[in-house]
């Protein structure tokens, strides 16, 4: 057995350039009686209270150069509200870009100001004015390390274009700042315009490229006084009226072919402090919300989805805590204490039915109510809580009229607290989080669910030498309790196998009713603006450890060790606008000290001149021993593979922009091949309109693709077959702006996939050293294929006695989805909804894959249509 050895790698750099300070500006505001009238014109005369700045620095692609355009602004401010003047000089103003879109799209020429108004250095609030009018805006946390798009404040903007460039007039209320009641403030400031032709960047504060941190280095600005802190009060009452349109089945009383209601609820944000907000929201509908893409999953693993609803998203990052660290690799890079798509998920549980017995399933657990209560203290402590309560979902039962209701979801409670305390102005950070999960289950069906799941960590950081050095440590912690089966199931389940026959430190208990496990990571590394960085790390999960009730976890029972090493030319040389290459390499263990895998990674990125883009990488992984191949069966011997990928793309400026791009893998003794192409396509045919079509080819064979495990004589056997599986999907949005409040999308995904399984085969040797013989290929004597009941029958021993049969795996799988969005911001934080979506879903048994009669099937099928 091969033991533990974890040799934590030091790549420091060869050579040390020592960085200038940076001389930090400032800016004089004053207080005007009279407010400017917001319409992008500087025809009020308080705008003459105040002197113009100017002098920007130029930082992308040339840093530390004068910008090729100059900029200049003014600020002013009342009781009530802080106005900003820019004037975007151009001495090429025909070029300036004026793409509308919708909000937070970030496209076109564009100004940005960022205000840390409570000035500790650590988070800031930024608004952008794209030249088009349209608003962008952010909340930046973690010294600019997370920036938020989803945070949408309520405040005021006007752009307006001459022959000598644009200008843009802000009004940003105090209610959508966070500050302290003082006589005298000082806020951080910094200014950013980026002209899109160029893809030029510069900064009224000069802030070098790959600085540790960006909030800590901003201006000042200097000169409000005597402003109070303002209560932020929305309240937003909302109706949905939807229509749903489906295929009539003649004996199903469900399916009636259509269906209708008419629902209500009430979104909030309530300023508890000028320092706390209050979000809620009552009975929310998250129909705009765009649908989760298609996919085939045929691993032991629950799929990973993006959080998109609105209510979830917005100022997500308190509530995160990655236990695992920062190595990119495929087991752990996801994870999550919090995974906000836990609440509101589709129901565990589906009822067991008889003969003429028909379901009306619940698509979602119905959200009764949430609410975050989330800010920061003027002494640096930030919290955040979450609650939400989600129903008692029952789904309803015919049986030749006569009807019943079955619980398929419990009544659950969801918590998240999270807090970080920032000292020496971030430069340590000291942190922790508590999740719980309670259930209240009525329905014996469904005691595989934990009665209560709790979850716990504490995250440190400390930086030195202006931020340059840091070493981070967390620790995880989790307990859920339950029934003897809710606590077996968790312990046979995909992320530890406690029952694995082979795993001498492992055992399954059925008489528990709860169960524990422990995390921690530990990193130290280099991050500046110098062209060479690092980290190296090490983290480990319990075999017990547990977070799925309202996280997200794939593995225990493991040991992770890792280095990274970056090389980063980020000026521009030769034919290049900047350059970067990435080296890393991570080992893996169980906690018995079996080395489960080696692997290393390098790649680079770069754009040229002429701001194209290509990048690329090459990763290899040396035999590897799995121990989820058998789905709870001993582990096994996998072959190596060699990974390759190389992207490419185009100017994103033009009116036509492309990128293409593949990936291949090969695995060792040819037991595996994979490669996957991808191309998009983005035309703008006018400001206002943006099309995109972005299609992907994906084919894959593996030798060893997991079927099922059958019993023979109280003996298990692992069946397993070669897979050709291949995978074609589009994806199309038009994107069409009236003007900056109302705009257009359109969303559709056609998506075909199919697997055809030959040479089924059954483990015989996991640890056998020759590939070969891990298995054996039933032959012609063994196994036949039963075309009545779609079937293969095998008879392992040849006793002429079928010993099992596995049904045909073969699948072809098709569907499209589609939804268009109109949206209107009548009022600034006032929106109106529009939206129509479309799904058509169908699958068979056939295993050819022929897209044109997949999609032509696909088009004649009886769509879903919501409204």
């Amino acid at each position: 057995m091969k033991k533990i050895v974890i040799t934590l790698v030091l790549l420091t750099p060869f050579v040390f350039v020592l960085s200038q300070d940076v001389k930090k500006r400032t800016y004089e505001t004053k207080f005007t009686e009279k407010a400017p009238e917001i319409d992008g014109l500087m025809d009020d005369d308080c705008w003459d209270l105040v002197e113009w700045t100017e002098d920007f620095t130029q930082t992308t692609p040339y840093e530390n150069q004068d910008p090729s355009q100059e900029t200049s602004f003014k600020i002013l401010y009342d009781d009530n509200n802080l106005y900003v003047f820019v004037r975007a000089h151009d001495t090429e103003a025909d070029k300036i870009s004026r793409i509308m879109s919708r909000r937070d799209d970030f496209t076109g020429d564009m100004i940005e100001i960022n205000i840390d108004s409570d000035y500790d250095k650590q988070t800031a609030f930024s608004f952008t004015a794209m030249a088009s009018g349209v608003k962008g805006d952010e909340a930046i946390t973690q010294n600019g390390n997370n920036w938020d798009g989803s945070w949408n404040p309520i405040w005021y903007l006007k752009t307006s274009i001459d022959d000598k460039g644009w200008n843009a007039e802000f009004k940003i209320p105090f209610s959508q700042l966070r500050f302290g009641k003082k006589e005298v403030h000082v806020w951080g400031i910094e200014m950013m315009r980026s002209i899109f032709r160029s893809e030029e960047r510069s900064h009224w504060q000069f802030i070098p490229k790959g600085s540790p941190g960006f909030v800590h280095l901003f201006g000042e600005l200097h000169g409000i006084k005597n402003i109070k802190p303002k209560r932020q009060v929305e309240i937003l009452p909302y109706a949905v009226a939807k229509m749903e349109r489906f295929e009539k089945e003649d004996e199903n009383p469900f399916a009636d072919g259509k269906s209708s209601n008419i629902s209500a609820g009430i979104d909030g944000k309530i300023g508890i402090t000028n320092d706390f907000i209050l979000d809620f929201t009552v009975n929310p509908d998250f129909g705009q919300v765009e649908a989760d893409p298609s996919e085939v999953n045929l691993t032991a693993f629950e799929s990973y989805f993006s959080e998109r609803r609105p209510f979830f998203v917005e100022g997500k990052s308190i509530y995160q805590f990655r236990p695992s660290s920062t190595i990119v690799i495929n087991k752990l890079n996801r994870d999550n204490l919090f995974y906000s798509r836990r609440i509101g998920r589709y129901p565990h549980h589906y009822p067991e039915t008889g003969d003429n017995e028909y379901v009306d399933m619940p698509e979602a657990t119905k959200i009764l109510a949430a609410f975050k209560l989330s800010g920061k203290t003027k002494k640096g402590l930030s919290i955040g809580i979450l609650e939400s309560v989600t129903a008692n979902e029952k789904a309803e039962i015919d049986n030749s009229g006569s009807r019943r209701e079955e619980s398929v979801e419990p009544l659950t409670n969801y918590f998240v607290g999270r807090v970080q305390k920032d000292f020496n102005k971030g430069k340590t950070v000291l942190g922790g989080i508590l999740t719980a999960v309670n259930r209240k289950i009525e329905n014996p069906a469904i005691d595989y669910l934990h009665d209560a799941a709790y979850t716990g960590g504490v995250d440190f950081k400390h930086s030195w030498k202006k931020r340059t050095w840091y070493i981070a440590a967390k620790g995880t912690f989790s307990n859920v309790r339950g029934t003897e089966t809710s606590i077996l199931e968790t312990q046979t389940s995909s992320a530890r196998y406690f029952q694995r026959p082979d795993a001498n430190h492992l055992s399954v208990d059925s008489g528990l009713t709860s169960l524990s496990g422990y995390g921690a990571t530990f990193r130290f590394g280099r991050n500046s603006k110098e062209k060479w960085q690092f980290e190296t790390s090490a983290s480990l999960r319990s075999p017990g450890l547990e977070f799925n009730d309202v996280g997200y976890m794939r593995y225990s029972d493991i040991i992770h060790h890792g280095t990274w090493a970056g090389y980063y030319v980020r000026e521009p040389f030769g034919i290049f606008r900047n350059f970067y290459l990435n080296m890393n390499y991570w080992m893996q263990w169980d906690f018995s000290g079996e080395l489960l895998s080696l692997n290393s990674n390098i790649n680079f990125n770069t754009q040229f001149k002429n701001k194209w883009r290509i990048n690329g990488s090459i990763s290899t992984q040396s035999k590897n021993t799995s121990t989820t191949m058998l789905r709870g069966g001993p582990s096994i011997f996998s072959p190596g593979n060699l990974g390759l990928n190389l992207n490419l793309s185009s100017d994103r400026s033009k009116k036509v922009s492309l990128y293409l791009g593949n990936y291949q893998n090969f695995g060792n003794h040819q037991s595996s091949f994979y490669h996957e192409y991808w191309a998009g396509i983005r035309i703008r045919p006018m400001n206002s309109m943006s099309i995109s079509i972005n299609p992907s080819y994906g084919y894959n064979n593996d030798a060893l693709q997991y079927i099922e495990t059958v019993d023979i004589n109280d003996k298990p056997s692992y069946v397993f077959a070669e897979i050709d599986q291949k995978t074609l999907n589009f994806t199309v949005r038009i994107n069409y702006a009236i003007n900056p409040v109302l705009t257009i999308q359109y969303y559709a995904q056609p998506f075909v996939a199919s697997g055809s399984y030959t040479k089924l085969k059954r483990i015989t040797e996991p640890h056998a050293d020759e590939y070969n013989n891990r298995f054996h290929t039933f032959s012609g004597q063994e196994i036949s294929y039963n075309s009545v009941d779609e079937a293969y029958d095998i008879d392992e021993n040849q006793d002429g006695a079928i010993d099992y049969s596995i049904s045909n795996p073969d699948f072809n799988f098709r569907q499209f989805k589609s939804n268009l969005v109109v949206r209107w911001e009548y009022l600034p934080g006032s929106t109106v909804y529009f939206v129509w979506s479309q799904g058509r879903t169908s699958s068979n048994s056939d295993g050819t894959f022929s897209y044109g009669n997949d999609m032509q099937d696909l088009l004649t099928l009886c769509c879903v249509s919501v409204c």
